[in-house]
């Protein structure tokens, strides 16, 4: 596995090494050890999902509250898709930055997303499967919920026509909302946040 860093502290790009044959290819998703290695920090799954969505679905922004806080190993099995990771921790320096891959089940790419991060995708073919690999279990209540549409943000999702989304992503709070109501941390932040970082 090739583990990248991104400009984002904690999240990671990791591209697995095809070996190809007549028969078709193999290779590495996940070696936790090497990730350990990489980051610094273990990653152990205590709960796997799958999400299936048609051409053009935007899903996210979801985040988890600390506590419990939830890393995610997100790739695409089936299909391709915009991948955008956004920086909710309100102490951090690149709060409200963003990184964006195209992740898509022929390379097996993945990103490595740790605590304190919103994560959204915008289905690129229909039919496409992802496959979230957690580091703690769903908790009922948790759930940050960002509007991936929120326009401080100003996510570059890519799509031509209006995306279809949940009622619940599409009524959810911009991220000063979230900020302002303490969801995003249990103190408050010093200093003047820019959200017009990318």
């Amino acid at each position: 596995m090739k583990i990248r860093t991104t400009a984002l502290e904690g999240a990671y790009v990791v591209e697995p090494e095809h070996l190809d044959d007549v028969r078709g290819t193999f290779y590495e998703a996940l070696r936790t050890e090497e990730l350990q290695r990489a980051t610094g920090r273990s990653f152990a799954v205590a709960q796997v999902n799958y999400s299936v969505s048609r051409y053009n679905t935007l899903r996210g922004l979801h985040g988890v509250t600390d506590p419990p806080g939830q890393a995610k190993f997100v790739t695409c099995v089936r299909g391709a898709l915009r991948d955008v990771i956004v920086d909710l921790r309100p102490q951090s320096p690149t709060f409200g930055a963003f990184h964006m891959s195209v992740l898509d089940a022929a390379r097996g790419n993945a990103v490595l997303i740790p605590e304190g991060f919103g994560h959204g995708f915008l289905a690129l073919t229909d039919d496409t499967c992802v496959c979230y690999l957690l580091s703690t279990a769903h908790v009922p209540g948790t759930q940050i919920d960002i509007d991936p549409l929120d326009p401080e943000l100003a996510l570059p999702w890519g799509f031509e026509e209006p995306p279809l989304m949940s009622q619940k992503d599409a009524r959810a709070q911009s991220l000063r909302s979230a900020l302002a109501s303490g969801v995003l941390s249990s103190s408050s932040p010093e200093g003047v946040i820019d959200l017009n970082r990318s």
